[in-house]
């Protein structure tokens, strides 16, 4: 007789042995259950932790925010819960903080509602984790004008709040492009080509190159999108020539096919590229049919160009996050005013080439996605 029979005898000789195996598998099955609650109670509790910790890092590190300071954090219902996890760190900083849940826009570059902006001229600090990009919208230019320095994080999600180009050393970001500033003084043409068949050329102020995109935004009137790092600048207005391939990603997409945009005087002329550009044209169709005749075209001006250079970016699928990505490079599609352009038409959109190579004057920066120059 086996072990278990005597067992079974000598406690209760009316179980047989599959009653107890039925109790044994209850038993079992009920601390596996136990087990799994601890274990999503844990994981509720160390996603608590992350969005936690990357609060207090933009509220210290990034914009070493100030007791007494006003603050407004701007988000929607896409984002609550990172809108939350700032304001808890705020609070530890500073008592005088507004958290406000507006309603999802319906792209980038749409301006807020008039209590929104209204209320953002009254600020010293905005944070504004949003589905769709405040960035380059006049209630932000205002603000700016009044003194604020500003946050942006359009298409955060949790996950982006906690990894990948939010966990980068934002103080080493700063020195790398501080140190990429000798490198574009004094060039004015820039030449951009791809494997894919990229091969742009077009003309900028060198003057003008942002070099302030680097996470650290703790000075009045100073702009920075989260997660940081890159630099970019308008291209001048009518000179970019050629074709683009976007491979990487379009606005919130990671592109499966390709899209090629070919650019005369600097505004698109065509868009190719399967169900994703007929969406384009479709988008950016009917902003222009909202516009007066003469500044339909401005939607299709090619607003900005740049270039990532965060290393713990990654790729994924939004644009916040894969246009920093080290070795990567962008164009946007759009309103220019807030780098000092004429298109005022509402609309903001990028896209990113995955591996391109980039020519400042007669010098190469970047070959198939890899810096050539030491940072």
């Amino acid at each position: 007789m086996g072990k278990s029979s005597e067992v079974k005898d000598a406690d209760n000789p009316d179980i047989d042995d599959d009653e107890l195996v039925d109790v044994v598998d209850s038993v079992i099955n009920t601390s596996s259950d136990k087990s799994t609650k601890i274990e999503e109670h844990d994981s509720e509790q160390s996603s608590e932790q992350l969005l936690a910790t990357s609060a207090k890092m933009v509220v210290e590190t990034c914009m070493d925010i100030r007791r007494g300071e006003n603050v407004l954090i701007v988000c929607d219902p896409t984002t609550g819960e990172i809108g939350q996890a700032l304001h808890e760190a705020v609070t530890n900083r500073s008592e005088r903080v507004l958290l406000i849940v507006m309603p999802k826009g319906r792209h980038h570059g749409e301006e807020p509602p008039s209590p929104v902006a209204s209320l953002m001229r009254q600020q010293q600090v905005i944070l504004a984790p949003t589905k769709y990009s405040l960035t380059h919208t006049k209630a932000i230019r205002q603000a700016l004008k009044d003194g604020a320095r500003v946050a942006t994080m359009p298409g955060m999600t949790q996950e982006m709040f906690t990894h990948g180009g939010m966990s980068a050393n934002f103080n080493e970001i700063k020195r790398k492009i501080s140190n990429l500033g000798p490198y574009l003084r004094r060039r004015r043409i820039i030449n951009v080509k791809s494997k894919q068949g990229t091969d742009i050329t077009f003309e900028v102020n060198w003057r003008d190159w942002k070099l302030d995109d680097n996470g650290i935004c703790n000075r009045p009137k100073m702009l920075t999108n989260l997660p940081a790092g890159k630099a970019f600048i308008m291209p001048r207005e009518g000179s970019m020539n050629g074709k683009v391939i976007i491979d990487g990603s379009w606005d919130s997409t990671l592109l499966n096919e390709e899209i090629e945009l070919e650019i005369e005087n600097g505004i698109v002329i065509d868009v190719k590229g399967g169900t994703t550009a007929a969406n384009i044209r479709q988008e950016f169709g009917e902003v222009a049919r909202k516009l007066r005749s003469k500044d339909r075209e401005n939607v299709w001006t090619i607003a900005e160009f740049g270039f990532g250079v965060n290393d713990q970016a990654r790729l994924g699928g939004n644009v916040l996050e894969d246009e920093k990505r080290l070795g990567t490079c962008y164009i946007a599609i759009g309103d220019n005013t807030a780098l000092g352009g004429s298109s005022s038409v509402g609309i903001h959109i990028p896209g990113v080439l995955k591996s391109p190579s980039v020519w400042l004057d007669d010098t190469q920066i970047l070959d198939d996605g890899k810096f050539i120059l030491e940072l």
